[in-house]
């Protein structure tokens, strides 16, 4: 990610800025419930080595004074369902892309949860998102 850096570094403009938006290096989580309703079930079991090392990317390349940090921020980003079974549907898809273990435990958790709740509540994964704004040096 250090050379993607690079070559942005290049083709940017002086003092032009890059905008880094994505994941951050915590796990996600399910719950049921929306916005402030919104109540944690369980938290996803994956590998952060892949956004820990953009975080390293990131910081090498504004110690080496290629960019500098004019913001960050962090916010939830929900990924809403209507059921279990597009819930299931949805971790079958996202374990094979980022291939992380079974989540069965969380789908039994999320079933129990629903089975609780007196109407029917969606079913939202909230995850951390950072948004930095780097500019060229």
């Amino acid at each position: 990610m250090v050379h993607a850096l690079q070559e942005a570094h290049r083709v940017l403009t002086a003092h032009g800025t890059l905008i880094d938006l994505r994941p951050a290096a915590s796990h996600r989580r399910a719950g049921i419930g929306l916005g402030r309703s919104w109540r944690l079930v369980g938290a996803l079991r994956e590998s952060l080595a892949e956004d820990r090392a953009a975080n390293r990317a990131i910081e090498t390349v504004i110690r080496r004074g290629l960019f500098k940090s004019r913001s960050r921020v962090g916010f939830d980003l929900d990924r809403v369902m209507d059921s279990l079974d597009e819930f299931r549907l949805w971790i079958e898809d996202f374990s094979r892309v980022v291939k992380y273990g079974d989540h069965a435990w969380l789908v039994s958790r999320l079933e129990r949860a629903l089975a609780r709740a007196k109407r029917k509540p969606r079913l939202t994964v909230r995850g951390l998102m950072t948004l930095g704004v780097l500019e060229k040096l």
